[in-house]
């Protein structure tokens, strides 16, 4: 028996769809998810032999079951509760609030992601513009941490490259979890920066519930032994000068650690200066209260103008790169010890007594990261040419103070970065750098401070303060 059936192209093409759609979702897509998380686990396992600090399993969890934990946190449904009876609403309501923090904060690692991509935008990026180096790094130390601690690096912040930066140049020892702003919330760029561990914070949300998400998620990540890196800044450094450290984040760490039964917390300190730092004048900008307001038409419109005039450099191998950007490791200082040295309990304490003992462990974390911020060429031709105001240097007189000026510091303990074997080449290329800024101008041999200028040269030069004002205390 044989006839024809006659249907319109509408439903043809409904049907079709249908099928389709039912051919990738029961086979194309569940094949290539095992395909990709085959690969996956075999770049877990390859890369597992050679990382210092290894993957943890909170890492590698599900997205939504750990939105799930967090949701469900005991700690998280007693603020509901609370929160509920306070606004006289329904506990679901309250809840879907919740879910929608922890949506937004929980990231989705993804270590392919982490070590194919990532590291490799990373270290081009960094590559491109830098000639990055490391001073001080202790291998040993990184081996000798307990595999089963926390380790958490603590960063001064002078640019938002540090992100790039201190990531890449730790790839091979570890995955780093940043917090970042609002401001990388734009598509597609959240879905990478999630994938690539990292979690998005409000930073001025005074919102007590989502307050409160947040420090769970903190204190579950490290007591899962997430690897962290935090700046405890709060912020960039508008005037170059390290900031005071922000309680928070440490406090969220701390709050509930229990030094006899929780795995140990490990901080890094970690020193970055920069030659050149990409936003100094936008920075410097946000400290004139009288300063207009710039658009956002404008902040793009210039930053594809600077991109568009580097590629034309480039286009004419006429590129250079902003100089040096340095990275110096410090001595790891683990909190099970200092509580044992001190005989503080931080779980014990409240509120008012831990935030004292939290910012004595803070104020000794940014004095451990002020010890190994690097001292750069442009830093310390800038501290000579504002030493010499309103007189003028020759190229010889600069490159003599610079070396006076290193002596001195070095003598307090600075680690300073000039080759010794291209040290005059290395003064006069930070020279030339600040000249071709117009930050100094030279006339009949002679190099000046650029009056209107003096703010960006002092911030390059209190990158370093620390050290010249020990060095003149020392001296004195």
């Amino acid at each position: 028996m044989s006839g024809e059936i006659t249907i319109s192209i509408w439903l043809f093409i409904f049907l079709m769809a249908i099928s389709a759609w039912a051919i990738l979702d029961r086979v194309l897509i569940p094949g290539s998810r095992w395909f990709i998380r085959r690969r996956i686990n075999r770049l877990i396992d390859d890369i597992s032999t050679r990382l210092d600090i290894q993957i943890k399993p909170f890492q590698l969890t599900k997205r939504q079951v750990l939105i799930d934990r967090l949701v469900y946190d005991p700690k998280i449904v007693e603020a509901i509760q609370v929160i509920a009876r306070e606004r006289n609403c329904p506990r679901e309501i309250v809840q879907r609030e919740v879910m929608a923090y922890a949506r937004e904060i929980v990231p989705s690692f993804n270590a392919y992601l982490y070590f194919r991509i990532g590291y490799w935008m990373a270290k081009k990026i960094a590559r491109l513009l830098y000639r990055v180096r490391i001073g001080v790094a202790d291998e040993q130390q990184f081996a000798s941490i307990d595999p089963e601690s926390t380790v958490i690096f603590v960063i001064n912040h002078r640019s938002n490259m540090d992100y790039v930066l201190v990531a890449f140049l730790a790839a091979e020892k570890t995955t780093l979890s940043y917090a970042v702003g609002e401001w990388a919330k734009i598509w597609p760029l959240q879905t990478l920066i999630r994938a690539m561990g990292a979690f998005f914070v409000r930073r001025n949300s005074s919102d007590p519930l989502y307050r409160r998400v947040l420090e769970r998620y903190v204190h579950m990540a490290t007591k899962e032994g997430v690897c962290q890196a935090v700046f405890l800044e709060g912020g960039l450094s508008r005037d170059g000068l390290l900031r005071p450290p922000k309680l928070g984040f440490l406090d969220y760490m701390l709050r509930g650690y229990d030094a006899q039964n929780d795995r140990d917390i490990v901080f890094i300190p970690v020193g970055v200066n920069y030659d050149r730092t990409l936003e100094d004048r936008s920075l410097l900008r946000e400290l004139d209260p009288a300063a207009e307001k710039r658009s956002k038409w404008f902040i793009i419109k210039t930053t594809c103008g600077f991109i568009w005039k580097s590629l034309i450099l480039m286009i004419l191998s006429r590129w250079q790169r902003f100089g040096y950007a340095y990275v110096n490791f410090g001595n790891p200082v683990s909190v099970r010890q200092y509580c044992e040295n001190t005989d503080v309990d931080f779980a014990k304490l409240e509120r008012p007594q831990r935030f004292q003992e939290v910012e004595k462990l803070a104020n000794g974390l940014m004095d451990a990261i002020r010890q190994v911020v690097p001292a750069l060429p442009v830093s310390l031709v800038a501290t000579v040419m504002l030493e010499a105001q309103p007189k003028g240097l020759r190229a010889a007189e600069v490159q003599e103070r610079v070396n006076r000026c290193v002596a001195e510091i070095q003598d307090s303990g600075a680690h300073v970065y000039l080759s010794p074997q291209n040290r005059v080449e290395n003064i006069l290329s930070a020279l030339n750098m600040l000249q071709l800024r117009k930050m100094v101008w030279e006339s009949g041999g002679t190099y000046r401070a650029v009056p209107d200028e003096v703010g960006v040269l002092t911030y390059y030069a209190n990158a370093i303060a620390h050290w010249r004002r020990l060095a003149n205390n020392q001296n004195d």
